[in-house]
């Protein structure tokens, strides 16, 4: 894009729109088929069209884009398909609203046409809203491909689908009990409605015999239904009621005689052991009714309001009726006790009504046939849940699954395929709107009025994104996608339909793995939501810190399956991270100025105990930043690089190579600084881009390489050749005792510009060979002008400080530099500590458990500590005897 030097600070916003754009304009995010690269597939979990970018949405894309931008740098067909969903319910309550706002009118004032128009324009103003915003997180899913569930290919997607399962039997329709939202007047399915417990009254009836003068109590909490009851049913092995059996009473204030039937259902354990049935108002009193062939008596209509059934309560509110009916009950003393009871309430999950059971002519889907793969699936490990844990919630609701309602009576959505003859009463299921029946030819055809379940359309997604079933050759290259990547509260909204979906029509699972993660909470642990006024706008965190910073943010200390908290004091330290990354690469940018990769002689680099280190410790990243990659460990990755990034490369080997870079006499020291420090930056840009993607491209932008962009770079591979455990060993005890003569002088006080003077000494003559290797990193980074190596101290300086690390005795004769009273206090303190740990190791060891079961290898390490500690403690109080003395 041109290459020019970092500016002074790191900037996001003349960074990010900048190569957005940019890879746009180059097509990186596109994939096509490729029969010479192997396919990744991810389909984005589609947000709905009335949605803004929430802090959930960010998590979850972060994620996505982690992935596809990591196995796009692997050589992959890697291919993100975006897309929002029409959301039939939530879009058609945004609409209603608005013609009410602006026009001052309802769905009753105008047809059906109209108001799919205002929909449509709807959706155009507002759709893209999301879409926009994702942007500026850096997604890099597929643009061209973006879908909505109700464009024509997912359109035709749909009816094909349907049409095919009522061909097989699968799709029915029949009067049966539904959820039934009075507010939004459509039906929900079971995973719509959200159950909540709340406080209500337990109201203790009373029921006449017809033949005799006695009278039974039976226990409710909804009153009202009673006015549709047409049974009383008693557990058949509750001993009390065998001989009521086949008895009949008097519904209360309607006047209707009833049987005294006998139902397994009962619980014989609650209330009188008896309970009425509606089966009309209530799914289990609906399948009892079945199963006795009882009436069904319709008292609550679609409004909530009392049906002309209810008698002189017709009208009614449900809520005014229950009021009304209980002074009615009170006043002819057949209402014997009311008691506090908390109970389970339905609720829609998209407006909070109470829903209403009631018995309507609905479309279903039959679950039975198409739940037994789709759970087999799982258990077989074709498909697997990570964290695996999620897969019980899975099965819970597969196991149990009934019958789904996939008709809603809206005019927002996709309307069901289903044609009616007016002439002959045909019913005529097709793919493609008929001109006329096929039994009497008429062409007074009318389409059914419902729509189908949003959530129908989208267990279709991962294949009907992809052209089916017209377009062969994407979903044959594409299909089966890779990883679904989405949260845990919609396992059986979303995840469990397209698996049985897929498994269906494209007799293939959709997907090998489910990740799931957590929720963002706020910094207390609490959900973020409107009422509480805690939630975070991810577009503000991105103008204000960037949209690297957010994205690092969120994975930071992320778990598979678990909730995160939103605290700003991460959102910093994300920041500051990324401008430590971006000032080491401007010094490094400073130092490569002559650097020229085509002229390196990889023959003449001369390797030092530094350089040998930082290429084993890269290697080592690359493999461990993978392999944590393949198992969705985001968090853990954020955290690796983080402290690979800031400590090892950052404050420790930047530092060490200063003095080559500095200096000019000897050319191969200089080049091979020059040429390790490029090759670790190089590759830190790669394993960093996937979560950093923009201050990375704008890194990589002014570095020296043969790719042109990260975007097409290719990710890194170990070299096993590299990699130096002899080096690491080496370097741990130089930087050791750099941290210790560090620490001293910092407790000392001694100013940071003073040089001191400093000896060396160890019994073991390896570790003084090692110190030796890298004296000359310890006299520069520790600022010691005169360093002594010794096996033995002859003449001890008098009143020194003194420091022991990996039985390297460290002795810094500052007594003309330091508080001999502190450092008497600092010994004795790390005499304290030395102390501590040698009978923490006394007490393991005679721990008789610990030393015959601990593997070999722990109980020697346990040994040798106690040795160690023992002599450090020896010469602690040595040198404490001389300060003292």
């Amino acid at each position: 894009m041109g290459k020019e030097n970092l500016s002074t600070t790191y900037n996001p916003d003349q960074v990010e729109e900048k190569w957005y754009d940019y890879w746009q304009e180059n097509q990186f995010f596109q994939a096509e088929v490729n029969e010479d690269k192997e396919s990744f597939t991810i389909m984005m979990p589609p947000p709905n069209v009335t949605g803004q970018l929430h802090i959930g949405h960010a998590l979850d894309m972060t994620f996505q884009d982690i992935l596809i931008r990591w196995k796009r740098m692997q050589g992959y067909e890697a291919l993100w398909v975006p897309g929002t969903d029409h959301a039939s319910i939530a879009t058609e309550v945004k609409v209603v609203n608005k013609m009410r706002e602006e026009e001052g009118l309802t769905k009753d004032d105008i047809n059906r046409e109209e108001f799919l128009e205002r929909a449509w324009d709807w959706t155009e103003e507002y759709g893209n809203t999301i879409t926009n915003q994702l942007t500026k997180l850096g997604v890099s899913c597929d643009w061209d491909k973006e879908r909505f569930t109700m464009d024509e290919g997912c359109n035709k997607a749909v009816k094909e689908a349907f049409v095919q399962l009522y061909d097989k039997g699968l799709i029915y329709q029949g009067d049966y009990i539904i959820n039934w939202c009075p507010d939004c007047e459509t039906t929900l399915s079971d995973v719509e409605v959200e159950h909540e417990d709340q406080p209500g009254e337990l109201y203790q009836l009373k029921y006449n015999f017809k033949d005799k003068d006695d009278y039974i109590v039976v226990a409710t909490t909804r009153p009202e239904t009673m006015l549709g009851d047409t049974a009383i049913a008693v557990n058949p092995d509750d001993e009390r009621y065998q001989d009521l059996i086949g008895e009949k009473v008097i519904v209360p204030i309607v006047n209707r005689e009833v049987e005294i039937i006998a139902d397994d259902y009962v619980d014989s354990e609650f209330g009188t052991g008896m309970v009425k049935v509606t089966p009309a108002h209530d799914p289990n009193d609906f399948e009892i009714g079945q199963r006795h062939d009882l009436e069904i008596i319709k008292v609550i209509d679609d409004q909530a309001n009392m049906t002309s059934e209810a008698g002189k309560y017709e009208g009614m509110d449900r809520y005014e009726c229950r009021k009304q009916l209980i002074d009615d009950l009170k006043s002819t003393g057949l209402l014997t006790g009311i008691e506090e009871h908390e109970h389970s309430v339905g609720q829609c999950y998209r407006c909070d009504t109470v829903i209403e059971p009631l018995v309507s002519k609905q479309w279903f889907v039959d679950m039975e046939q198409l739940a037994t793969p789709a759970i087999e699936a799982v258990k077989n490990g074709d498909i697997n849940f990570v964290p695996e844990r999620f897969d019980k919630v899975y099965f819970n609701w597969m196991e149990n699954i009934r019958d789904w309602c996939i008709s809603r009576q809206l005019w927002w959505g996709h309307q069901i395929p289903v044609w009616y003859c007016q002439d002959c009463g045909e019913v005529i299921v097709t793919s493609k709107e008929p001109t006329n029946c096929s039994e009497c030819d008429s062409s007074k055809l009318q389409q059914d009025e419902d729509v189908l379940d949003t959530w129908f359309s989208s267990g279709l997604w991962p294949f009907s994104t992809l052209g089916w079933p017209e377009d062969k050759a994407e979903v044959d290259y594409f299909y089966p996608t890779d990883v679904l990547v989405t949260g845990r509260d919609i396992i059986f909204f979303w995840v469990a339909r397209m698996i049985f979906m897929s498994l269906e029509f494209m007799e293939e699972k959709p997907f090998s793995d489910i990740y799931i993660h957590g929720l963002v909470r706020d910094s207390q642990g609490r959900k973020m939501s409107k009422s509480l006024g805690n939630g975070v706008d991810p577009i503000e965190v991105i103008n204000q810190y960037g949209a690297d910073t957010l994205r690092f943010t969120l994975i930071t200390g992320n778990t598979p399956g678990n909730d995160i908290r939103y605290r700003e004091e991460r959102v910093e330290a994300s920041r500051n991270f990324a401008n430590k990354l971006w000032n080491a690469s401007r010094f490094v940018l400073m130092n490569l100025e002559d650097f020229e990769l085509d002229e390196i002689d990889y023959g003449n680099l001369k390797y030092t105990l530094a350089d040998q280190w930082m290429l084993s410790r890269l290697n080592k990243k690359i493999k461990q930043v993978t392999d944590l990659l393949d198992d969705y460990q985001f968090g853990q990755v954020a955290q690796e690089l983080y402290d690979f990034v800031w400590s090892e490369f950052c404050d420790w080997y930047i530092e060490l190579i200063k003095p080559r870079l500095y200096q000019d006499e000897d050319q191969a020291a200089y080049q091979t600084a020059q040429y390790v420090v490029w090759y670790t930056l190089s590759n830190i840009l790669k394993l960093l881009h996937p979560c950093m993607p923009f201050i990375t491209e704008e890194i990589w932008d002014c570095l020296p390489s043969v790719e042109d962009s990260l975007m097409t770079a290719t990710w890194p591979e170990p070299d096993s050749i590299a990699i130096n455990d002899q080096a690491e060993a080496k370097m741990d005890i130089v930087m050791d005792v750099i941290r210790s003569v560090r620490n001293i002088r910092n407790e000392m006080k001694v100013n940071p510009g003073k040089e001191i003077t400093a000896i060396l000494t160890s019994e073991e003559q390896a570790k003084l060979d090692v110190i030796a290797e890298g004296r000359d990193y310890i006299a520069d980074l520790s600022k010691v002008s005169d360093l002594t190596i010794t096996a033995e101290v002859d003449d001890r300086p008098d009143k020194a400080s003194t420091a022991i690390t990996n039985q390297v005795e460290i002795i810094l004769p500052l007594k003309d530099l330091i508080d001999i009273d502190k450092e008497v206090a600092r010994l004795e303190e790390e005499i304290e500590d030395v102390e501590y740990e040698i009978e923490r190791a006394k007490g393991k060891l005679a721990n008789e458990g610990f030393v015959n079961n601990a593997p070999d290898h722990l109980v020697e390490e346990e040994r040798e500590k106690k040795k160690e500690y023992t002599a450090k403690k020896e010469q602690l109080q040595e040198r404490l005897a001389e300060l003292k003395g």
